[in-house]
């Protein structure tokens, strides 16, 4: 009943604007598969598998997805031949890839020791979105860095 209402032309319209023409989808669907595979056996071995915590996981996994068909929209109505698609899709690329290297490192499984070394100044440089942006309006690491300066 379905297929009398909508023709096929039009599917491939909403083909196009949602995925059409998208390079390297396949092998970051693959990567977020991997991700989460290795996310999974990282927190089952911390002991800390909690499902509210895979969901909002998975929920962000969808939000790319998401973001993907928004730059696919974009890269169409602006006639960017696909420059701004593959551009998103590389950077969830990459960001796939180090997600499975820091689950992988966690597992103990043998990473580059300079990768490993670069992991964990990632981690220990790291500060919540609310850190970030509280720090940057009250202007507190300015200050901290002019105070050193001035201990000089």
């Amino acid at each position: 009943m379905l297929l009398g209402v909508v023709n096929l032309e039009q599917l491939e319209i909403v083909h196009m604007y949602l995925f059409g023409g998208v390079k390297f989808l396949h092998l970051l669907l693959l990567l977020m598969a991997l991700d989460i595979i290795t996310g999974v056996f990282k927190a089952f071995k911390n002991k800390n598998l909690w499902s509210r915590k895979s969901l909002f996981g998975y929920a962000r996994k969808m939000l790319v997805l998401v973001m993907i068909i928004l730059a696919n929209v974009v890269d169409q109505v602006l006639n960017l031949d696909g420059i701004l698609t593959l551009a998103t899709v590389l950077f969830y690329l990459a960001n796939e890839g180090l997600s499975i290297i820091e689950n992988m490192a966690e597992l103990d499984v043998l990473v580059p020791a300079g990768l490993a070394e670069k992991l964990r100044n990632i981690e220990s440089d790291s500060q919540t979105f609310g850190e970030e942006v509280r720090e940057e309006l009250t202007g507190s690491k300015v200050n901290e860095q002019l105070k050193e300066k001035g201990d000089e």
